[in-house]
């Protein structure tokens, strides 16, 4: 039988910007392009990237944009990475700086082509970052690095301020949405990061609407909790083209507006849920947030 495609409802369409705003998504669409750089935000096809360019907010996307692993639900481009580049820590310090920015999110794609994962990277960037803006916050969001404790904890030692890692979907639903990734290994993640440096904010974040059920959502949560995370974003999945998943359900605000409650009942310092959140969405308001509990 043939696939029922969900129609998207109306609290998922997006206003795009104009005036100023506008000025300033072009701005930062040519900064990008002139140090070659790479971002989430248009790799990965976020539908919050005119809000968040045009209010100079970018979540930048390091090691290439070349991602080691299929993700049945991501829209980053797969393959094998050739290069490294040693500069790109320095360049996304600079665009940093000439954004201005009180808290900068980096993330990047899965280099299982490398030894470390690109852990080394990770952290010459948050150092770079530290040098050119101390006072700026630093989220770093990486990869699982296959399991290896020495890559976690080289990104740790560089002393990010919240460190994040998703775990993108319930336990049932993992291996068939996430590739290579696994769920427990996810949450041993955090747990490690916790243990190793229990002063730095952990973070993860899951979409819905790829067949799971609230009650797998909450259990979600309680695995969450029980390794310290402190932070738990919750957004809408959108199927990026016709060969990724299906969306199964498009929940509605007011169920995001339950999920936001029952994370905060479990003690979340923070906790985003809407359908166009994503991982890094308002990234600044969540550690303000975090830090007033």
């Amino acid at each position: 039988m043939a696939k029922t495609i969900q129609r998207k409802p109306e609290w998922l369409k997006i206003d795009l910007v104009s005036g100023d705003k506008f000025e300033n998504f072009k701005e930062i669409k040519s900064m990008m392009r002139s140090k070659t750089l790479h971002t989430v935000c248009e790799e990965a096809k976020c539908p919050n990237i005119h809000e968040c360019w045009a209010n100079r907010t970018a979540t930048f996307m390091i090691l290439g944009d070349i991602c080691t692993r299929a993700c049945r639900f991501c829209a980053v481009k797969t393959g094998l990475p050739t290069e490294l580049d040693r500069a790109e820590p320095e360049r996304v310090a600079e665009a940093a700086e000439q954004m201005g920015l009180r808290h900068c999110v980096v993330t990047s794609v899965a280099r299982d082509d490398l030894a470390d994962g690109g852990a080394s990277i990770f952290a010459d960037t948050i150092l770079a970052l530290r040098k050119r803006l101390p006072m700026c916050g630093v989220e770093v969001l990486i990869p699982d690095f296959m399991g290896r404790a020495e890559s976690l904890y080289a990104v740790l030692d560089a002393k990010p301020d919240i460190l994040n890692h998703n775990v993108e979907t319930v336990e049932r639903l993992s291996d068939r949405v996430r590739s290579k990734a696994k769920y427990r290994r996810s949450l041993e993640l955090l747990e490690r990061s916790k243990a190793y440096a229990p002063n730095i904010r952990t973070k993860s974040s899951i979409m819905i609407g790829v067949g799971e059920t609230v009650d797998e959502v909450l259990a979600t949560m309680d695995d969450l909790r029980s390794v310290g995370c402190d932070i738990m974003t919750i957004g809408q999945y959108l199927q990026p083209t016709k060969q990724h998943l299906y969306v199964e359900k498009y929940y509605t605000p007011d169920e995001f507006a339950m999920l936001k409650e029952e994370g905060k009942k479990r003690g979340f310092a923070h906790v985003e849920s809407g359908p166009l959140v994503r991982s890094s969405y308002h990234a600044h308001e969540q550690v303000e947030s975090a830090r007033g509990t």
